[in-house]
């Protein structure tokens, strides 16, 4: 029974899967065949559609085709005119054109017919010229060359003659009045004012009591010689000179810092860094002492007042600064005594004189601390501390870097000169010495007619011997000119150089 109603059951199983899959495929195909007609629906209006938006586009491309052609054709006739009215343009500018060349072609025409004549012209001048050359030449028996160097010889020795008479005329006008005058300005000036003249070096020598002392300044190991150069800036030379210790420095207020600290050491007795620093700083104070009353000392001696105090020093550290030996600190009182003494003699204003000497070096006191000469530094100290404006072009002035422009700048230049040149106030190494002499000989042999020339006088005058047939009497007048005016171009010298010519003719015979 029971394995009927089983087999039962799975043939209605069976049988009802068979009747659904048949329902389904057929349910399947419905939807299948509608959605292929939505489709072909779908298919056909977008065609149509495309159909219609097809048709409107081809219609707003004609459109647009024709407006194209319209600008197009608008643009073509406007270059058809402006191209015709060009060519109107360049067929008239060649009408112009033509008619100026035209004129032109006539113009070279009347130019080339003219420009014959001229040549024919102008061979005819020649042959006349020619003819009048020979006739000449036939009545002064001199060829047209010889003639023309004859003339030329005539009018250098006319021209010589004259210029030499012009320089002899005002020589004689002007030099004799001048040079009494100035002569007996300066003559006054020098003998009112006599200064000696002490010449330093680049050293200072300390005596010592001992040859033991050496070792104590040397120190353990060298630290104390080191201590000493270290705090003075300094270089002490301990050699095998007996008794003697020498400072070496270029800035003489620092040699002179180091001398004073090494005589107190030895004074003192005990050598040791710290002692060392202790004296000189001692020594700093005394010479900065000293400088201070070395500026008031010079104002004093020159009678210059209301100086600023800070030049005052600048003044007082001149004391221990040398140009050629010279110290530079007598230099400018000397220069103030020797202004203020010329300017009461000319009548200028002396008070105005002396303080511009004392002032026309104080820039070599900044020299070794600051870059530019001492006139420029001298300039810069005046400004700063308002000096008067007169006193600053004579301190710029003195040694020609600028033209002189007042009385004061000259009588300053005089000044400076008259002290720098006074025999035994300056010294030049031997070298330099030979060197200017050299110079000065060789200048006076580069001019023509200079036979041999000797510097003498230790260069204060220069004796140039010429040759007599080349270098005539009125001649030798403006040679001595011209190597007085070269030597003032190349060399420098203190004071002045005298230029001696000397022309000499000499007859020997012998009686027989």
């Amino acid at each position: 029974m029971w394995v009927l109603y089983i087999v039962a059951a799975v043939v209605g199983l069976i049988v009802g899967a068979v009747i659904g899959a048949v329902y389904y495929k057929k349910s399947t195909e419905k939807r299948n065949d509608k959605a292929r007609a939505d489709a072909k629906q779908i298919v056909e209006k977008a065609i149509k559609e495309a159909e219609t938006l097809k048709r409107e586009k081809i219609l707003e491309a004609k459109d647009q085709a024709i407006k194209i052609k319209d600008d197009t054709e608008s643009e073509l006739r406007e270059r058809r005119k402006e191209l015709s009215n060009q060519e109107r343009r360049i067929a008239k500018k060649e009408e112009i054109l033509d008619a100026k060349t035209e004129t032109l072609e006539k113009k070279e025409q009347n130019l080339a017919h003219a420009q014959k004549e001229a040549e024919e012209l102008k061979g005819q001048i020649k042959r006349a010229l020619d003819e009048q050359v020979v006739a000449l030449e036939k009545i002064s028996g001199f060829t047209s060359s010889e003639a023309k160097e004859e003339l030329l010889h005539r009018m250098e020795s006319e021209i010589e003659h004259e210029t030499a008479l012009k320089i002899a005329e005002f020589d004689a006008r002007y030099r004799e009045e001048a040079e009494e005058r100035a002569k007996n300005v300066l003559s006054i000036a020098i003998q009112r004012c006599a200064a000696d003249h002490v010449s330093e070096v680049a050293i200072s020598v300390v005596s010592l009591p001992n040859e033991e002392m050496k070792g104590r300044i040397i120190g353990r190991e060298g630290r104390n010689i080191r201590s000493i150069e270290t705090l003075t800036g300094v270089e002490l030379i301990v050699d095998d000179t007996p008794e003697v210790i020498t400072i070496s420095g270029f800035d003489p207020v620092r040699r002179e810092i180091a001398r004073l600290a090494l005589e107190k050491l030895i004074a003192d007795g005990r050598i040791h860094p710290a002692k060392i620093e202790e004296m000189v700083e001692k020594a700093r104070r005394d010479v900065d002492a000293t400088i201070k009353q070395a500026g008031e000392k010079a104002i004093f001696e020159t009678g210059v007042h209301g100086i600023h105090p800070e030049v005052v020093k600048l003044l007082g550290r001149l004391r221990y600064r040398t140009s050629f030996g010279q110290n530079v600190l007598r230099h400018s009182i000397e220069v103030s005594l020797l202004a203020g003494i010329i300017a009461d003699e000319i009548g200028a204003d002396s008070t105005m004189a002396r303080r511009a000497g004392l002032l026309h070096d104080v820039g070599k006191a900044l020299t070794q601390e600051a870059e530019g000469s001492h006139i420029q530094l001298g300039v810069e100290v005046a400004k700063k501390y308002h000096e008067n404006k007169e006193i600053i072009h004579a301190i710029e002035a003195h040694h020609g870097d600028v033209e002189p422009k007042s009385v004061i700048a000259f009588i300053i230049q005089a000044a400076d000169a008259i002290s720098a040149a006074r025999p035994g106030a300056r010294r030049e190494d031997v070298e330099n010495y030979i060197k200017r002499l050299q110079k000065l000989e060789e200048i006076a042999n580069s001019f023509n007619g200079v036979d041999k020339s000797f510097a003498i006088q230790a260069g204060r005058e220069v004796r140039i011997m010429v040759k007599p047939d080349v270098v005539s009497d009125d001649k030798m007048v403006i040679i001595a000119r011209e190597i007085a005016k070269k030597i003032e171009e190349e060399m420098d010298y203190p004071g002045q150089i005298k230029v001696n010519m000397i022309r000499e003719s000499r007859a020997v015979d012998f009686a027989k």
